[in-house]
């Protein structure tokens, strides 16, 4: 009896290596690279839709289009989050990569000045459908690797950085480049239908299905005795009300300061460039200084470069901004998931635990700072105290 306990155990742990964990990890990187890649792309569609497609719309009305999306992938988490511990992850996967495509081309059919059909399949739609996806493909890599945790969920994560360099760089050149909104929206539509099929095929769970698997009532619980867990989560919401600022505004700040229009069309891509380095190498480091501290310190200097947009001015000044934001913000956000699943004690409740921490993240809220009037300073200001609020907090959790 205790021998057959013991393989058992056994079985569960981490393999930490081997064609099926990181063939996981590629495939969830794919499904982070089609998820929050596009989703990170929306300062493409910001600038779009504000000079050309929802003239009849203010900037703050439009940004809401991004928000809404942001707030329902996080959200989302809570769902996906508890089905993954039920041993749901393929059908949240087919459905959530289906639901995808589905909206993107949806997407593509919306007229000028169509607001509401806009908000309603790429804010509502596309969010939902990415944010089936979002927390289980992080999550699923506990069942594979532990020591080597977060350097494989920096991976995946950069996965979404690494989307959000490409995608922009596709969607200025599809739509303002010679195709139009309706058929560059198809075609970059087509293009991620390709990836998501790939990523299916490469991921795999570990742990069998758990149609038994312990209540939410009881994990919320636990967790609201977790002081830890607590300020991670409360934390997590503070950096999200500032993380979306430079992702949504920056490449209508440069247009508007009057910057090479060419140029601004990358300056997403620079600064999401930063973010996929700063997401690789914050996984290695963490494991030398630290989770915890990793993060603590990557808040402190994003939250700086953030009060220095203030001062967004020139070419130089963008690059840097943007490459240095990037890297740092983009740590952040790359070891939050480890961060979750190094508070949670057991791995069963990985996929609960973070879609609850998820779902208590906010959406960005800066366009409100920013007005139809575009005071540029007020939404910076904001963003920088929202990250330097995260510092604070993980340091007294």
């Amino acid at each position: 009896m205790s021998t057959n306990f013991h393989s058992d155990e056994t079985a569960k742990q981490p393999l930490e290596s081997g064609f099926t964990a990181w063939g996981t990890v590629l495939g969830a990187s794919l499904i982070q690279f089609c998820g929050l890649g596009y989703a990170n792309a929306y300062g493409v569609f910001q600038d779009f839709y504000t000079q050309t497609y929802l003239t009849n719309s203010t900037p703050a009305a439009i940004a809401w289009i991004g928000s809404v999306n942001v707030l329902l992938i996080i959200s989302g988490g809570v769902l996906s989050g508890w089905m993954i511990d039920r041993g749901a992850f393929y059908p949240l996967m087919k459905i959530g990569c289906l639901l995808q495509c589905l909206f993107l081309f949806i997407l593509s059919l919306a007229k000028p000045d169509g607001y509401y059909q806009i908000f309603l399949s790429q804010g509502v739609g596309f969010g939902i459908a990415i944010g089936l996806t979002n927390v289980p493909s992080v999550a699923v890599i506990s069942q594979h690797f532990q020591r080597r945790r977060a350097v494989a969920m920096g991976i995946v994560v950069a996965g979404g950085s690494l989307g959000a360099i490409l995608h922009p760089i596709v969607l200025n050149n599809l739509i303002n480049g010679g195709l139009g909104f309706a058929d560059g929206v198809r075609a970059s539509a087509a293009l991620n239908a390709g990836l998501l099929f790939i990523a299916n095929l490469l991921m795999r769970t570990r742990l069998p299905s758990q149609p038994k698997a312990v209540r939410y009532t009881r994990i919320l619980q636990n967790s609201s005795r977790d002081g830890a867990y607590i300020c991670a989560c409360v934390a997590m919401a503070a950096f999200e009300f500032g993380y979306f600022f430079e992702v949504f505004y920056l490449q209508l700040d440069s247009t508007l300061h009057g910057l090479d229009q060419g140029f601004s069309f990358y300056s997403l891509t620079i600064l999401n460039s930063g973010s996929f380095i700063g997401k690789v190498i914050a996984g290695v480091v963490s494991s030398y200084v630290g989770i915890p501290n990793t993060v603590i310190g990557s808040s402190l200097i994003s939250s700086a470069v953030l009060f220095a947009m203030i001062g967004l001015h020139s070419v130089a000044s963008v690059a840097v901004i943007a490459v240095s934001y990037g890297f740092f913000s983009g740590g952040v956000a790359a070891i939050m998931g480890p961060l979750i699943s190094y508070l949670t004690p057991e791995l069963s409740h990985t996929g609960a635990r973070m879609g609850i921490a998820f779902a208590i993240a906010s959406a960005p809220i800066c366009g409100a700072f920013l007005t139809s009037h575009y005071i540029w300073w007020k939404a910076a200001v904001f963003a920088g105290v929202s990250e330097l609020c995260q510092a604070v907090l993980l340091v007294f959790g």
